[in-house]
């Protein structure tokens, strides 16, 4: 008997019908249209890690903090020096409303000389980040939400800077 040519052959030798073939033609302009966006996003992503620069080997490398920015920081956008004074010199404070020295005079405990690291509780820049980006409980010392990850590394460098300083 001839088949006529609309008529499909499976791979096992049956003949297909009109509902399997429709089926395996939507499969394979599915999986057509899948392997064209892989292949674009994996063009892109290479793209972008050509210009990206060879990558570190070293996974536990950190973004290095410039203590130099973190001081400027510290002393200004940050309001660190309201409480902890002018480059962690809690006897030079900056000149301050009356009701704000009011306030500061009145923390207890009082905010923390962070040139002596024998008195200070943080003990890891993980913590200490902490404690700036959400404040640190039972103290004065209020959330700082508006610094930028980098503005918040540099300070960290400061303040290691100034804990090295006050040994």
């Amino acid at each position: 008997m001839l088949r006529t040519a609309l008529t499909e052959i499976d791979w096992k030798g049956d003949v297909m019908t009109d509902l399997t073939r429709k089926i395996l033609r939507g499969l394979s302009l599915v999986g057509f249209l899948l392997v064209g966006w892989l292949s674009i996003q994996f063009i892109h992503m290479s793209e972008m890690n050509a210009w990206a620069g060879p990558q570190s080997s070293n996974k536990s490398t950190k973004a290095a903090g410039d203590a130099e920015r973190g001081r400027a920081v510290f002393n200004g956008k940050g309001v660190c020096y309201y409480c902890h004074g002018i480059d962690g010199n809690k006897d030079q404070r900056p000149q301050l409303a009356a009701d704000t020295a009011a306030l500061i005079a009145q923390l207890n405990p009082q905010p923390v000389d962070l040139r002596n690291p024998k008195v200070l509780y943080l003990k890891s820049d993980k913590q200490r980040a902490r404690a700036i980006r959400e404040g640190h409980p039972g103290t004065g010392m209020f959330p700082d939400t508006t610094m930028t990850t980098q503005e918040l590394t540099d300070t960290l460098a400061y303040l290691a800077l100034l804990r090295r300083e006050g040994s």
